[in-house]
This record gives C-alpha cells, sequence and structure tokens, in this order.
C-alpha cells in the first residue's frame, strides 16, 4: 500500500502543480502581465529569458536491417491506449501467454506471428526483445530523458517495470542513446516469478555521404516454470472444493524449475553515396532551433559586450550604471525596422530649386527602391530558412550483425515419472536434477549496392543487389558410455560449425501520390540452407473516390525455408532428437488491406497456405490423484505435416466517434484447414468503449471500459523444458480454452510531457469461467493498476 500512496503522491502532486499552471494562463495561453512581472523580479540581463525556453523536438526511425534505409517512425509519447502497453498480452489481448508479467507468449491471431527464429527459445520473449529493424533510432533537438514507471500488487505478488532512456544529439549529423530496461513480476500463482533486464546502446552518423547505425544489446531472461496448476477446478470451479485457496495456495505441477536466457547483439549498417546538392526549406522544428540558437548567440553576444564595459569601468576607476548602459545602447545605432520620416520633396518643388538640373521623379524613384529593398528582403528572409541537402544517387551498403545467445534449463525438483525417456545422468548430481545448456552464436555479413530511385537512367525505380555471408555455431551436450555405468553420461558439449551464401535484390517505388511498390527476392546458393528461396511483395495504391481518400494495400510473399537446425537436432537430458529427413518447409501468403480514412475503417483478409508444416508435439498422461493430477510421461517431438494447411483470415477494424464518445473494435475470423495441427480461434474480438474530453485546455483525460474475447479451441500447450508452445496430440488430456470475456477499467491521461493512468484489470472476475490465456495457466486476478511516463528536456 505504502508504493501505491507514493504513486499517488506523484501523480496528484503534478496535476497539482500542473493545475497552478493552469491557472496562471490567460485565455490564450500565456501568462498574464501580473504573473510575468512576478516572474521576471531580480532578472539583470536578458540571457535568462532567452534561454528559458528548451527547443523540444524528437525525430525517431527504424532502418531496413539489410540496407540501411530509414523508415520515419513515431516515438512512444502517445497516450492512447498507453494503460495496455504493460499488458504481456498485447495491446489489444491478441496473445496467449501464461498470465505473468513477461511470460512467453504466442499470437492468437496468425497472420501477425513473427518468422520462427533459428534460435527459437527467444520466440516468446519478443514482448521484451526488440530486433534491429524494429529498433528507434533517435535525433533530438536537445536532450531528452523519459522515465516510465508501471506497478500493480505488491511485494509478494506484484509486477513493476522500470525503463529509462536517454538520448542526445552532440550536432545535426551524431546522435547517440541508452536504454535500460528492468522487468519483474513476482507472479500470483506459485513458482511464477520472471525478471528481464536490457542495456542498450545506440548511435548514428547522418553526415551527405557517409551515413551509420551501430547498436549494441544485452539480455537476460529468467523465468521460473510451475509447470501450471495441478487443477483447472481451482479456477472453473472452486466450489467443488472443501476449502478455499487464494492463487498463490493453488497447488501447481512444478517447482524449482527455470528457464535462463541470455543474449548479447552487435548490429551495424553503413552507407556510402555519390549524389549531388540541392536547396530545400527547412522543417518547422529546425527553423525553432535555428532561431533559438540565433537568440541563444545574440544574448551571449551582449553578455560579452556588457562584461567588456564593466571592465573598462574598473580598469578606469568609474561605477559601471548598468541602466546607463542599458539605455545608450537603444539610443545607438539604427533599429532594423527604422523607416525615414516626411515626405519626399514633390517635383515641382524641386525643378523651382535649380531649373537648370535634369528632373528625376523622385517618388517613382523611391518607390522603385522600396520595392527592391522589398524584394530583396524578402528573398533573404526565404533563403533564410532553406538548407542544403545532399540527394544520393548510388550508395554502397555494409551490414553486420552478431548475435550470441545462451540458454539453460535448470531443475531442482522433478516429479517422478515426469519425463518418459532419460538420456544421461549427470554425474554427481542428484538423478532429479536437470542442467540443459544450449549455446548458439552467428555472425552474418551483406554488402550491397543501390542505385536510387528516380535519379538513375538505368532505373526509374529504386534498384538494389546484395549478397550476404553468415556463419553459426552450436553448442549442446554430448553423451558416451562406459563399462562401469548403468546408462550414458554427460561429456561435455558437442559443436556444429555451419555456412551460408545467399544473393538477392530489391526494387521498390516509394514516391508517388497513388502507386508505390516494394519487391524483393533471395536465394541460398550454398551451405546448409542452399535451396531456400524468398520472394516478397507489398503493393500500396491510394484511391480518391466519393470524396474520401481510400488505401489499397496488398501483400505476398512465397517463402520456402529448412527448419531451423534446432529443429534437426537437439540434445538434452530428457528431449533428444536427430531429425534428417525434414523437408523445406513452403509457405505462401497474399494479404489484402482496404483503408478507408473517412469512415475510420480498416479491412484485412489474407490466405495462407503451408506445406511441410513443422512443430512441435506434446504428449503426456494426466493422472488423477486426490484433488489434483500428476503429469507423467511428457514427451516432446518435432513434426512436420506433408499435406498443405491452408488458413483463411478476415479482420475488421471499425471506429465510432459521437462528440466525446469514442467506440473502437477489432474482430477477426479465422478457419484453419487442420484445427488438431494448425488450430486458431474461430472468432476474436477487442472492442474499448471511453470517453475523450480535456480539462483546462491542457490536461487531456480517457475514461473508459475495453474487453478482450476469443471463442474456445484446444489451444497450443506451453512447454517449460524448452520453453516453447507446442500442439495437444493426448487426445485424454486435450484441453479447450477460450469463450471468456476479460474487461478493464481506465482512466488515461496525458499533459505535455506527462502520461499516467489508473486502471482495474480483469474487472469481471468471478468464481467459475474458464480465465486461462493457455491451457492449465489462469490470468492474474483483479488488480489495481498504475503507471507514469514522464519526458524531461534540458
Amino acid at each position: 500500500m505504502k508504493k501505491y500512496f507514493f504513486l499517488l503522491f506523484c501523480l496528484l502532486s503534478g496535476a497539482n502543480a500542473a493545475f497552478s499552471q493552469i491557472e496562471n494562463l490567460n485565455g490564450l495561453g500565456s501568462f498574464n502581465n501580473n504573473e510575468q512581472s512576478k516572474l521576471s523580479l531580480n532578472r539583470s540581463d536578458s540571457t535568462q529569458t532567452h534561454h528559458k525556453e528548451v527547443p523540444k523536438g524528437l525525430k525517431v526511425w527504424t532502418i531496413d536491417e539489410r540496407f540501411g534505409d530509414r523508415m520515419v517512425s513515431q516515438p512512444d509519447t502517445a497516450s492512447f491506449m498507453y494503460m495496455n502497453t504493460i499488458f504481456t498480452s498485447g495491446l489489444r489481448g491478441e496473445y496467449n501467454t501464461l498470465g505473468n508479467l513477461g511470460a512467453p507468449r504466442q499470437n492468437r491471431i496468425f497472420i501477425n506471428r513473427r518468422s520462427t527464429k533459428d534460435f527459437f527459445f527467444l520466440d516468446p520473449y519478443d514482448y521484451f526483445l526488440v530486433e534491429p529493424q524494429d529498433f528507434k533510432f533517435t535525433s533530438t533537438l536537445s536532450p531528452i530523458t523519459n522515465l516510465t514507471y508501471t506497478s500493480a500488487g505488491d511485494r509478494t505478488n506484484g509486477e513493476d517495470r522500470f525503463r529509462a532512456l536517454f538520448a542526445i544529439n552532440f550536432s545535426k549529423r551524431i546522435g547517440i542513446g541508452f536504454k535500460f530496461d528492468y522487468l519483474y513480476g513476482r507472479g500470483y500463482y506459485d513458482h511464477q516469478s520472471s525478471s528481464h533486464i536490457n542495456y542498450s546502446m545506440w548511435g548514428s552518423y547522418l553526415g551527405e555521404r557517409y551515413q551509420a547505425h551501430i547498436l549494441f544489446g544485452l539480455n537476460h531472461q529468467k523465468v521460473a516454470e510451475n509447470g501450471g496448476i495441478a487443477n483447472d477446478a481451482y479456477i472453473t470451479n472452486p466450489e467443488a472444493f472443501n476449502e478455499s485457496y487464494t492463487e498463490d495456495e493453488i497447488p501447481t505441477i512444478l517447482s524449482k524449475n527455470w528457464n535462463r536466457n541470455d543474449n548479447q547483439h552487435v548490429f551495424l549498417n553503413h552507407r556510402y553515396s555519390v549524389g549531388f546538392f540541392r536547396k530545400v526549406p527547412m522543417t518547422q522544428e529546425e527553423i525553432d532551433a535555428k532561431k533559438f540558437a540565433m537568440k541563444s548567440s545574440e544574448a551571449q553576444r551582449k553578455e560579452a559586450d556588457k562584461e567588456q564595459a564593466k571592465k573598462k569601468a574598473r580598469e578606469s576607476g568609474r561605477t559601471f550604471d548598468e541602466a546607463t548602459y542599458e539605455k545608450t545602447l537603444k539610443s545607438q545605432g539604427r533599429p532594423e525596422n527604422a523607416r525615414i520620416v516626411g515626405d519626399t520633396p514633390n517635383k515641382q518643388e524641386k525643378m523651382n530649386a535649380d531649373s537648370t538640373r535634369i528632373s528625376v521623379d523622385l517618388q517613382d524613384k523611391d518607390q522603385l527602391a522600396k520595392l527592391q529593398t522589398s524584394q530583396s528582403e524578402k528573398k533573404d528572409a526565404a533563403e533564410q530558412w532553406m538548407k542544403e541537402e545532399y540527394v544520393p544517387v548510388t550508395s554502397f551498403i555494409h551490414t553486420m550483425r552478431f548475435d550470441n545467445y545462451r540458454r539453460i534449463y535448470q531443475a531442482y525438483e522433478t516429479p517422478k515419472n515426469f519425463y518418459a525417456n532419460n538420456y544421461y545422468n549427470i554425474g554427481s548430481v542428484s538423478n532429479d536434477s536437470i542442467y540443459d545448456r544450449t549455446k548458439a552464436w552467428s555472425l552474418k555479413n551483406t554488402f550491397a549496392v543501390a542505385l536510387l530511385e528516380g535519379f538513375n537512367k538505368w532505373a526509374k525505380a529504386g534498384l538494389k543487389a546484395f549478397i550476404s555471408h553468415e556463419m553459426r555455431r552450436y553448442e549442446m551436450p554430448a553423451i558416451t558410455t562406459t563399462a562401469t555405468s548403468s546408462s550414458p553420461l554427460m561429456m561435455g558439449y558437442e559443436t556444429w560449425n555451419k555456412q551460408d551464401v545467399s544473393v538477392g535484390g530489391q526494387l521498390l517505388k516509394t514516391t508517388g501520390k497513388h502507386l508505390q511498390y516494394n519487391l524483393n527476392g533471395e536465394v541460398w546458393l550454398a551451405g546448409e540452407r542452399a535451396g531456400q528461396l524468398h520472394l516478397d511483395g507489398v503493393l500500396k495504391l491510394n484511391i480518391r473516390a466519393l470524396n474520401d481518400s481510400l488505401q489499397l494495400s496488398v501483400n505476398a510473399f512465397l517463402h520456402r525455408d529448412m527448419p531451423s537446425f534446432l529443429m534437426y537436432t537437439y540434445h538434452s537430458r530428457h528431449l533428444w532428437w536427430d531429425n534428417n529427413e525434414l523437408s523445406q518447409i513452403v509457405h505462401s501468403r497474399v494479404l489484402g488491406e482496404l483503408a478507408i480514412a473517412k469512415t475510420h475503417t480498416k479491412l484485412r483478409a489474407g490466405y495462407d497456405l503451408i506445406k511441410n508444416h513443422t512443430y512441435f508435439g506434446v504428449q503426456n498422461d494426466r493422472i488423477a490423484s486426490g484433488n489434483n493430477y500428476l503429469i507423467e510421461n511428457n514427451v516432446v517431438n518435432v513434426r512436420q505435416e506433408k499435406e498443405a494447411i491452408s488458413l483463411f483470415t478476415l479482420q475488421l477494424q471499425q471506429d465510432f466517434k459521437l462528440g466525446f464518445l469514442h467506440w473502437q473494435n477489432v474482430v477477426t475470423f479465422q478457419k484453419s484447414s487442420n484445427n488438431d495441427i494448425m488450430p486458431v480461434p474461430t472468432l476474436n474480438v477487442y472492442t474499448n468503449l471511453f470517453t475523450r474530453f480535456k480539462i483546462a485546455k491542457v490536461l487531456r483525460c480517457d475514461l473508459g471500459v475495453d474487453m478482450r474475447y476469443f471463442t474456445k479451441y484446444n489451444a497450443p500447450e506451453y512447454i517449460p523444458i524448452i520453453g516453447s508452445f507446442g500442439i495437444q496430440e493426448t487426445d485424454a488430456s486435450k484441453t479447450k480454452i477460450g469463450n471468456y470475456p476479460v474487461i478493464n477499467a481506465y482512466a488515461n491521461f496525458h499533459l505535455k510531457q506527462t502520461r499516467f493512468f489508473i486502471m482495474m484489470s480483469h474487472l469481471n472476475k468471478r468464481d467459475g469461467g474458464s480465465a486461462f490465456f493457455t491451457p492449465h495457466y489462469p490470468i492474474n486476478p483483479n488488480i489495481i493498476r498504475l503507471g507514469v511516463s514522464w519526458n524531461f528536456f534540458n
């Protein structure tokens, strides 16, 4: 409770300070004269006035991982939906998760799932991990610091996440930044805690001819594994038990089991371009920054002059009179906007004064001079806010990515007969202990040449070509047998080295109001992945129809991939496979999207066809034991379905607005041709009803309730020993989840550079109901949640 009081105190203090400031604002949004005069007391010069306003401007972008093309992104400063960013289950509750903050997760909407990584142990942690192509690089007019803190629960079972970001530019070309992210979920159910830490550092250099981006990342994830609760009836039918149980009293399958992932990443992309210069207008942020610099420079010059005058006065033995000095400054020189006062002599008076001289129409001459002066001033003013821009024509690009992985599954207590197979003993450690360690690293270099769009006579569209080389190394346990041992013993670690070479290209058109496209192709020529093929295409059309703007996009791809090496080969104490007969996975997709701006409508329709779908199959026995169930004979196998599986997806996003009332909806329909192998819920719904208004014109408020819901289906089961999701294959123990809405009520606020919220999550929690997002893993009960995010510019 002390933590809640502290957070509420901080929020109320910030709001009180804001309202104090609001009261000092007049109707035009500026300080009134009385308050301004009070604020100006004890100021002896104008330097403070010029420096009291810090220029605020933040640009963020992501880069193409292969070519380094910058794509404009939005900084994380919007208040809309801010309260839902805390959920591992996703912004709109579209992920299956184990319930706790930072727990593994999997997207229920198939077209939104990311491609499987080679080191698949990290796939369930995409909530926390950020890939280089998704990382936001920064450029800021002044140093920026962002502090974000969210909290729920208490010291026993609560959740906390703290993030700090600092970014600074040493010049308009050089920017660096640092990010720290710490997540700790203690867990409402027993043996469910999670702890994640991320350190990231980045830098960018945006020169005219040379550009570079570099990113360092260190990540640590530690998750306690409880195997799910021992009986779902503790949630679905608590009346069946003689005693009532709190969440942390419900028995779980496992205890003293952990998954740990440690990974380090280095990413470098740099390019050198040849091209030409042209003048373009500055952006408003650049103009503001230049004006600020000009004012600062002028203020510093005046301050230096004053100090010089003071020094001369001291040297001559005089007393420096600041008021007289300021008055003298104002009377010296001609003001910048000074004009000649008085009438120009008329033509007749001039002729009478000297009839022997040639007459000149001074009025016409004066008007001409004024016109020339005016035109010159306009030209100077226009050029003042122009800048030289370098337009690259051809670029030479190099990208390097190094990833280092280590994953450990450790258990001190394992239930009897929990695993069907035991492939080796680990010596002096007790027989029920597990220490599975898998290591891998990869180094990939890509060299590319790009002919930029519209500036090369050989290609009207942008044209790029590349060649890539990747080295990979894997390390897993090795075993041996001896005459004195009754079973194989672990004898250290075995390593595998792999290499691949691929080539490809890109054809794209990003300019133009009506048509844009991006076509990519890559083929693997040598190595383990020889024969792989990736063809990707994106087509965008902007159409004017019925006085509205329609945006139509089509995404399509054809991928022929080898399963990851770890699907071929994996060694651990209780799971072991060497699959040499797996075929290439052939996956094709066509996805269309129609967006109508006027009606706030977005419609997506997609069709997937997958041959040789590769997945984990899970078999186990659930055996009744008193009020609980025991899990025995766990077996996990790599499966591959030779028959093609199709999946149809239809998604409608529709927003309504009536005054201050907003209603937003996302409805997704999915139909799989084989629900036993590729199960998906038929219907997935998110709806959000809220009011939006402002207090004193500056404090934006969103007050509302939202709901996430999906229909029942045999969802993938979580597999603690490999930290992944697999298909339930034992008919006797198959478990369905779904048909249970989760409702949250929230108040979301945005005041200048600060966002904060208060929420009651799982508002409809009650005894009974299938409150699961993954089989046997109940979601958290109703909790009060708080969060604040604060930006500082200095």
